[in-house]
């Protein structure tokens, strides 16, 4: 299976899913308007990547910004990859780091912690 990547643009997150590390990445800023065309690639793929069983993922998210439509998304993401622990004895990490200062990408962590139930890391990091 070949990775999955897009380049991070004007409302667009750079998106890179590599095969080889099972690190899975989704940075920069979301605010597309059309949420679920732009991401219906990137479900296609995971789809396709959590067929097989028990793979050791890590999933980093470090978005600065991100609109209501994304966030259904993510959460949309972060459903399957429940889902992929739960059915197919796989072993997800996600790992949501936010800039120190930046308490409403805090709490979206914290949210998204709560509605799964994932190993779930925030980490804080200084820009």
């Amino acid at each position: 299976m070949e990775n999955f990547s897009i380049p991070s643009s004007t409302y667009i997150p750079r998106i890179d899913f590599n095969t080889e590390t099972n690190i899975l990445e989704i940075e920069g800023e979301s605010y597309h308007e059309y949420t679920v065309e732009f991401f219906k690639p990137v479900f296609e793929w995971l789809e396709i990547f959590l067929g097989n069983p028990g793979k050791e993922i890590t999933f980093n998210f470090r978005m600065i910004y991100f609109n209501t439509s994304s966030s259904r998304r993510f959460l949309e993401i972060l459903n399957m990859l429940e889902e992929y622990q739960n059915e197919m004895e796989g072993n997800v990490t996600i790992n949501w780091f936010y800039e120190e200062n930046d308490v409403d990408m805090l709490e979206s962590g914290e949210e998204y912690e709560e509605d799964v139930e994932l190993d779930f890391n925030l980490i804080p990091y200084t820009n």
